[in-house]
C-alpha cells in the first residue's frame, strides 16, 4: 500500500505542476495580449500593463486551481489505465474507492488554498484593480499619451501626438498638438518638449523650438508663430471614488449583507473549492479508458463536464443575483447533482461494468449450448 500512495501522489504533483505552469502560460499570454491592445489604443498607459496583469492573474488563481487539480488526476489515472497499469493494482485487491483517499490527500491542500484565494485575496485583488483603473481615468490627459498613437484629451478640446522618447524618457521628440480655441483652430508643432510642474502645483507641457498655425473654420486666413519655448497647461482631475463593485466587496461585508447580488457572489465564492474537491473525486471514474476506443475520447468527455459545471455555477449565481431563485436554494442543486453523478459513476465502474464481460461470456456460452 505504500508504494501505491507514494508512486500515486508523485506522479499527482508532477502532472499538476506542469499543467499548472501551462495554464498559468495561457492565461498570462491571453491577458498580456488583451492589455497590450488595450495600450496601443491609447486606453491605457504602457507602464500599466505590467500592474494589471499581475492583479489580473491573482483574480484566475481559484479558478486555475480548481481545473489544475481536476485535470492531474484525470491524466494520471488515464495514463494508468492506457499503459494496464490499473488492471495491476485491480488484480492485488484494489478496487476504484481505494482510490479516494489519496486523491483526498492530495486535492484538500489545493482546495484549502482555493478557498483562501477566493474568499480574502481574490477580492482584495478585484478591489485594487478597481482602484487602479479609477486612478488612471484620474490621471492628467498626459500620462496616457503613448508613442506614435494620436489622443483625445479628456475634454475633447486637443489632439496630442508625439514620435517617440529620449533614452531616459524625460523628453518626448516630435510632438504635434491640434487644439480648439474661441472658434479657432491651432496646430503646433515642435521638434521636443517635456513636462514641468509650476510653484502652484499646476502641471505644463512645455514645448520647445516650433511653430504654432492658427487658422479660421470657412476662411483662408493662416497666421503663424515660431517660438522657442511654448508652455500648454494640463488640466488635471480630481481623484473620484466610485462605487466598489460586488467582487471587490471582503467576505465579511457580505455576510453581513442582505443583497442578493451579494448572497449570489457569497455563494460563488463558497462553490470554487466545494466544486474543486467534486470534480477531483469525479475524475475517478471518468478516467476510465476503454482500449476500444480512443484515447482521447474520455478525456474529451470529462473536460465538457467541467465546463457545463462551472457553466452552470455561473448560471445560477446570476439567477440567484436576480432573484429568479432563492437565496437559501443557491448553488447547491449543481454540487448535488454532481455529487450525484459521481455517485452514479463510481457504482457503474464497481458493479455494471464488471457485469458486462460476464454478461457476453453467459451469452456466447448459450450460443455454443444451442448450437451443439
Amino acid at each position: 500500500m505504500k508504494i501505491f500512495n507514494k508512486s500515486l501522489s508523485g506522479e499527482l504533483i508532477a502532472t499538476a505542476g506542469a499543467t499548472f505552469m501551462i495554464l498559468i502560460g495561457v492565461v498570462i499570454a491571453q491577458r498580456a495580449g488583451y492589455f497590450v491592445r488595450l495600450a496601443s489604443k491609447g486606453l491605457v498607459p504602457n507602464d500599466s500593463i505590467v500592474t494589471l496583469l499581475g492583479f489580473s492573474l491573482i483574480k484566475f488563481l481559484p479558478l486555475i486551481f480548481s481545473v489544475t487539480i481536476f485535470l492531474a488526476v484525470l491524466m494520471t489515472l488515464s495514463r494508468m489505465h492506457r499503459d494496464s497499469e490499473m488492471a495491476i493494482w485491480f488484480s492485488s485487491g484494489l478496487s476504484v474507492t481505494d482510490w479516494i483517499r489519496p486523491i483526498l490527500r492530495f486535492a484538500l491542500p489545493v482546495v484549502m488554498l482555493i478557498s483562501i484565494l477566493s474568499a480574502f485575496v481574490t477580492p482584495w485583488a478585484t478591489d485594487k484593480v478597481e482602484e487602479y483603473h479609477e486612478q488612471l481615468k484620474n490621471r492628467d490627459e498626459l500620462a496616457s499619451l503613448s508613442p506614435g498613437v494620436f489622443k483625445e484629451s479628456n475634454g475633447g478640446e486637443r489632439v496630442y501626438f508625439f514620435e517617440s522618447y529620449d533614452e531616459l524618457g524625460n523628453i518626448v521628440k516630435n510632438i504635434f498638438v491640434q487644439s480648439k480655441q474661441h472658434g479657432k483652430t491651432g496646430v503646433i508643432i515642435a521638434s521636443q518638449g517635456r513636462r514641468e510642474k509650476a510653484k502652484n502645483a499646476d502641471n505644463f507641457i512645455v514645448l520647445e523650438k516650433g511653430r504654432r498655425y492658427e487658422t479660421v473654420p470657412n476662411s483662408a486666413e493662416v497666421s503663424t508663430t515660431e517660438f522657442e519655448r511654448y508652455a500648454i497647461r494640463v488640466e488635471t482631475k480630481e481623484v473620484v471614488h466610485g462605487q466598489t463593485s460586488t467582487n471587490a466587496k471582503s467576505t465579511k461585508e457580505l455576510l453581513s449583507s442582505h443583497n442578493d447580488t451579494d448572497k449570489a457572489e457569497l455563494q460563488w465564492r463558497f462553490a470554487l473549492p466545494i466544486a474543486a474537491l467534486v470534480m477531483a473525486i469525479l475524475a475517478i471514474p471518468l478516467s476510465y479508458v476503454d482500449p476500444r476506443a480512443g484515447r482521447s475520447l474520455n478525456m474529451m468527455f470529462a473536460i465538457a463536464i467541467c465546463i457545463i459545471y462551472y457553466n452552470l455555477l455561473s448560471i445560477f449565481e446570476a439567477w440567484v443575483s436576480q432573484g429568479k431563485i432563492s437565496v437559501w436554494v443557491g448553488l447547491w442543486p449543481i454540487h448535488l447533482f454532481f455529487i450525484a453523478l459521481t455517485a452514479y459513476l463510481f457504482y457503474r465502474r464497481l458493479y455494471l461494468l464488471p457485469l458486462i464481460p460476464k454478461f457476453f461470456s453467459a451469452l456466447s456460452a448459450t450460443f455454443r449450448k444451442a448450437r451443439s
